[in-house]
């Protein structure tokens, strides 16, 4: 692991990188910055629509799967949110409730059930971050198709390795005693 504690070894807690390691801690510090600034949105929009924290995280994870043409089940939208059974039931409870989800049955397998954005939820998340998405839409404009890809295969190896850190993190806290 480098000394930011990010394994990029560009040492943004002492000293002054130069370089490609200023680049790095640049980019590892905007990361950081568009995630608190990010979850502050969010949490404002779970403010005033009176959802939890994992409200939000569960609406978002549904919302994902299903614009990637494969709708979660319960018991994987609780492995992904390290939740017990028992928890997820009462989320997706309250979220269909509120109007945020819906349970379907799949198609294929009747006794599965999918869990997919209600109509009502998504118009409430499109009104408020659909100011948003067009200041979203501005800064794509200014780049090219080719950086844009960049972006995209950069981004999601750093998901994907977040993800990995997330998982192993899980199962050591998983395999301690006590």
């Amino acid at each position: 692991m480098g000394t930011d504690g990010y394994g990029s070894g560009t040492g943004v807690w002492g000293r002054r990188p130069g370089g490609r390691q200023a680049v790095v801690a640049e980019i590892i510090r905007r990361l950081r910055s568009y995630t608190v600034d990010a979850g502050q949105v969010g949490h404002a929009f779970a403010a005033a629509h009176s959802l939890h924290t994992t409200d939000l995280q569960a609406l978002i994870v549904v919302m994902d799967a299903e614009q990637a043409g494969t709708p979660i089940t319960s018991g994987e939208l609780g492995a992904q949110l390290n939740l017990t059974s028992s928890s997820v039931t009462a989320l997706v409870d309250r979220l269909e409730r509120g109007g945020h989800l819906r349970r379907d049955r799949d198609a294929s397998d009747r006794r599965k059930v999918r869990l997919r954005y209600a109509a009502a939820g998504a118009a409430l998340a499109r009104e408020f971050f659909a100011p948003l998405g067009r200041r979203t839409d501005v800064v794509m404009a200014e780049f090219s198709d080719a950086e844009l890809d960049t972006i995209r295969r950069f981004l999601a190896a750093m998901q994907a390795s977040t993800r990995a850190h997330r998982d192993e993190v899980r199962a050591a806290a998983h395999d301690r005693p006590g």
